[in-house]
C-alpha cells in the first residue's frame, strides 16, 4: 500500500496505488543536442530557497512573454501574481478533490492568450483560453474537454514548446493500475501527452505530429505509456523535454525527450512502472527507459515532482543540472543531464508541488503549503 498522507493534492502527487477511485518540441529534426562533459561539471553545492510569496496551495507557475511579474495557479482555483493580484477566479467552478482543482498555467509565446488546465464539478479536465492584455483577462473560451472516469491521475501540466505548440499532460485516467488500459490505448487521450495549436476552433492537429492518419490513433497525441505525468518542462538551451511520472507503489521517474524527437515515444506503463515489469507486463518492443528512477517508501518517498534544467546565471556549478524532488520526503535534487542517475540532494522542500523557472532561467520551487521561493545560491 502506497503511504498515505492527509493533505490536499496528496493523491495526485502520490498516486497513490491503494486508493479507490477518488482520484518537445518539434524541435529542429535531425539536431542533437550538445552534453556537457560530466567530468567536467562542478561539484554540487546546497542550495537556498528564499520565500518571496505566500499563496494558497500553490501548484504551478508561469511567465508572460514582455512581464516581469511571476504567475502562480493556486489548486483552489485562482491564477495570481505572487505581489496578490488576482487574474483570472475559477475558485466556485473547479472540484474540490484532492487530485482536483486548478492545476496548470501556461501563456502563449506571444503573451496574449493564458491557458489554464482545470477540473470541474463533474471532473472533466479543461484546457481553457483567455485573452490577456496584462491587466483583464477575457474572451474566455474552452481549448479541450476531456472526461475522467476517475477522479485522481489527472495530469494537469501544460507548456508550450520550442516550436510553439502546447503540450498538454493528461493522467490515465485514474484508479489503481490503468484497469481502463488507457497507457497504452492510442485510441484516447489519457495517459498521454498531447501536442496541439490551441488557436485554432477550438484547436488544430499539427500536421506532423506522429499519430495523425493512423487508424484508430488520436492525431494529439505527441508521447504515451504514462501514468500520471504532473509536470514537465522543456531545456530552454537545447529543447529537450523532461518529464516527471508519478508511480504506483515501487519506482518513481523521470524520462527524456532529446530535442530532434519526432515523438511518439511510448514510456511503458502500464506495461511495467520505472523499468520493472508490472503485473506480468513488461514487454512491448520500442519502450523508451526513464532516465531517472528512484524507489518508494525509502525515506518516506511518494511522488515525484520534475524541474527544469537550470540555465540561469546566478548558480554557475548548477548550470547544465536538472532539478527535481519528492512530494513527501520533501527532498530536492540536481542530476547532470550528461549522467541523469548521478543526482545529488541540493535542498529541502516541504510539500514540494512544482517548479518555475523565470524568464531570466532562474528557478522557483512552490509549496503545497502556501510558500513560492526563489532558489539562490546557499
Amino acid at each position: 500500500m502506497r503511504l498515505v498522507v492527509a493533505v490536499l493534492l496528496l493523491a495526485a502527487l502520490t498516486a497513490c496505488a491503494s486508493q479507490a477511485p477518488a482520484g518537445s518540441a518539434t524541435h529542429a529534426p535531425g539536431a542533437t543536442a550538445p552534453r556537457p562533459s560530466a567530468s567536467a561539471a562542478p561539484a554540487p553545492e546546497r542550495l537556498r530557497f528564499t520565500r518571496i510569496a505566500e499563496l494558497e496551495q500553490p501548484v504551478a507557475f508561469a511567465v508572460r512573454k514582455g512581464d516581469d511579474r511571476l504567475y502562480v495557479a493556486e489548486k483552489t482555483g485562482r491564477l495570481r501574481t505572487t505581489d496578490g493580484t488576482t487574474v483570472i477566479d475559477l475558485s466556485g467552478e473547479v472540484s474540490t478533490g484532492n487530485e482536483q482543482g486548478l492545476l496548470g498555467v501556461a501563456f502563449h509565446p506571444t503573451g496574449r492568450w493564458v491557458y489554464l488546465d482545470w477540473t470541474d464539478a463533474a471532473g472533466r479536465t479543461h484546457v481553457t483560453e483567455w485573452a490577456y492584455d496584462g491587466e483583464r483577462a477575457t474572451a474566455r473560451r474552452d481549448v479541450l474537454t476531456q472526461d475522467q472516469p476517475y477522479a485522481n491521475h489527472n495530469g494537469g501540466q501544460l507548456a508550450f514548446g520550442p516550436d510553439g505548440h502546447l503540450y498538454i499532460a493528461l493522467g490515465d485516467g485514474g484508479s489503481a493500475g490503468d484497469p481502463q488500459g488507457n497507457g497504452q490505448d492510442l485510441g484516447t487521450l489519457l495517459g498521454k501527452i498531447l501536442r496541439i495549436d490551441p488557436r485554432g476552433r477550438p484547436y488544430t492537429v499539427p500536421e506532423d505530429n506522429p499519430f495523425v492518419g493512423r487508424a484508430g490513433a488520436r492525431p494529439e497525441i505527441w508521447a504515451y505509456g504514462l501514468r500520471n505525468p504532473w509536470r514537465f518542462s522543456f531545456d530552454r538551451e537545447t529543447g529537450d523535454l523532461w518529464i516527471g511520472d508519478v508511480g504506483q507503489n515501487a519506482w518513481e521517474e523521470v524520462d527524456h525527450q532529446p530535442a530532434g524527437s519526432k515523438g511518439g515515444e511510448n514510456y511503458g506503463w502500464n506495461l511495467r512502472e520505472g523499468k520493472e515489469p508490472f503485473q506480468g507486463g513488461g514487454g512491448g518492443a520500442g519502450l523508451v527507459d526513464p532516465v531517472i528512477v528512484y524507489p518508494l517508501k525509502e525515506g518516506g518517498n511518494c511522488s515525484v515532482i520534475a524541474g527544469h534544467v537550470y540555465r540561469g546565471e546566478k548558480i554557475p556549478w548548477l548550470r547544465g543540472r536538472f532539478l527535481y524532488g519528492d512530494f513527501c520526503a520533501g527532498w530536492v535534487r540536481a542530476a547532470p543531464v550528461a549522467d541523469p542517475a548521478a543526482s545529488a540532494e541540493v535542498g529541502e522542500v516541504e510539500q514540494l508541488s512544482s517548479f518555475g523557472e523565470g524568464p531570466d532561467g532562474e528557478l522557483y520551487a512552490l509549496s503545497l503549503q502556501g510558500p513560492v521561493y526563489r532558489i539562490d545560491p546557499a
